[in-house]
C-alpha cells in the first residue's frame, strides 16, 4: 500500500481523485470506481502498489505495437483493478472488482521488474492487461528506474488517465496502444460506462506530448460496426492524430458479458480496412486473424512489403534503419 497522487483533501474527510476522468468523490472508508485506491482517514492509498497479478515477457506485436522495436520483447506486467466497465472485458477475472475485494498479487519492486526485463532481453516494459492508469504510483516508479537502464515504457490503456497525471509521466513514457472502443457516446455510455468525448481528448493529449501512439478498435457484431462508428474513428485519426497513426481493427469473439455476439466477420474487418484507407490513413492492421494477409507493413510511398507477419511472429523485415530499402520512405514510430 502506498499513498496516491493526484488528490485532494475535503474538509469533511472525503477526498477528490484526479489521477483519471472519473475524478471520483471518495468518502472515508471508501474505494474509488477503480476499487483499488481507498480513501483512509482521509488519505487516499493505492492499495495495488507493487502487487502484481500477471508478468509475462510478450513479443512487442502482442500490445498490439507494430511500429515500436518490431520482433522485440516486452516484459508486461499488471495489477488488480480498472476504472472501466467494459462488457466484452478479455481479462475481466483480474480487472473487474467489487469495493471490498482484497486486492491480491505477487509484492515487487520497481527494481525487480527492471532486472527481470534486462535477464529476459527485453527492450521495453509495459503496463497492461489490467488498466494502467489505476497503478500509476508503481508505473511512475517503474518506469524511472528503466529509463536509466535505456528501457522503453508501454502503456496499453483505455486513455481514460487525467491531463495532469499524462504530463507527470510523460517524459518517462515512450509509447502506448490506446483502445478507441467505439464512436459514440450511447455505446460508451451503454457497453464501457464512460465518456467519448473524454477518451477522444485524452488521445489528442497523448499525441501532443510526442507520445507514439497506435490505435486499437476491437469490431463487436451490431454495436460498434457500422459505418458510423468505422467512419467516425478513421476520420477522427486522420483529422486530429494524423493519417501516419496506426489503426487496429481486430476481431471480436464472445467472453465475459457478451456471450450473445458472434465472431467478427473477416468481411467486416476488411470492410473498416477500407474505410481507413479512404480516410486517407496509411497503416491499417487486421488483428485476431493470423494468416489473412491483413499483419503485414507496406510503404505508403511505394506500396513495397516491408514487414510480413504472422500473428505475433515476423517473417520477414526488410526495413533499413526505420525506411523502405525500395524507397528510402522513413516508416514512423520507433526503431530498435
Amino acid at each position: 500500500m502506498k499513498e496516491a497522487m493526484f488528490y485532494s483533501k475535503q474538509a469533511d474527510g472525503s477526498v477528490i481523485c484526479s489521477l483519471c476522468r472519473f475524478r471520483c468523490h471518495i468518502a472515508e472508508g471508501r474505494r474509488g470506481h477503480c476499487h483499488v485506491r481507498e480513501n483512509r482517514d482521509g488519505k487516499l492509498f493505492s492499495l495495488s502498489y507493487g502487487r502484481l497479478v500477471a508478468e509475462h515477457v510478450d513479443p512487442i506485436e502482442k500490445k498490439p505495437l507494430f511500429h515500436v522495436m518490431p520482433g522485440s520483447k516486452s516484459f508486461s506486467i499488471a495489477t488488480m483493478g480498472c476504472n472501466f466497465r467494459c462488457r466484452q472485458c478479455q481479462n475481466y477475472n483480474i480487472s473487474q472488482l467489487q469495493d471490498n475485494t482484497p486486492v491480491q498479487g505477487i509484492q515487487r519492486s520497481a527494481d525487480d521488474i527492471v532486472a527481470a526485463a534486462l535477464h529476459t532481453g527485453c527492450s521495453s516494459i509495459s503496463y497492461t492487461y489490467t488498466e494502467p492508469t489505476v497503478f500509476y504510483e508503481f508505473a511512475l516508479d517503474t518506469a524511472r528506474k528503466a529509463k536509466e537502464k535505456e528501457l522503453r515504457n508501454i502503456f496499453v490503456t483505455n486513455g481514460y488517465i487525467t491531463k495532469e497525471a499524462l504530463n507527470h509521466i510523460a517524459p518517462f513514457l515512450d509509447a502506448a496502444n490506446i483502445d478507441l472502443k467505439g464512436y459514440s457516446e450511447e455505446f460508451y455510455h451503454g457497453i464501457i460506462g464512460a465518456k467519448l468525448g473524454e477518451v477522444l481528448d485524452s488521445i489528442i493529449t497523448y499525441r501532443q506530448l510526442g507520445i507514439w501512439i497506435e490505435l486499437t478498435t476491437l469490431i463487436i457484431p451490431g454495436l460498434n460496426d457500422s459505418d458510423d462508428h468505422l467512419h467516425g474513428i478513421a476520420e477522427f485519426i486522420a483529422a486530429n492524430l494524423g493519417k501516419e497513426v496506426p489503426w487496429h481493427v481486430s476481431q471480436f469473439y464472445p467472453t465475459y458479458q457478451l456471450l450473445d455476439r458472434p465472431r467478427t466477420p473477416l468481411t467486416t474487418l476488411r470492410k473498416a480496412v477500407e474505410i481507413g484507407k479512404t480516410a486517407g490513413l496509411q497503416y491499417i492492421y487486421e488483428g485476431n486473424v493470423p494468416g489473412e494477409g491483413g499483419e503485414n507493413t507496406w510503404c505508403p510511398q511505394c506500396s513495397e512489403l516491408l514487414i510480413k507477419r504472422h500473428g505475433y511472429t515476423i517473417q520477414q523485415n526488410h526495413m533499413h534503419h526505420g525506411a523502405c530499402p525500395q524507397c528510402g520512405h522513413n516508416i514512423p514510430g520507433i526503431s530498435l
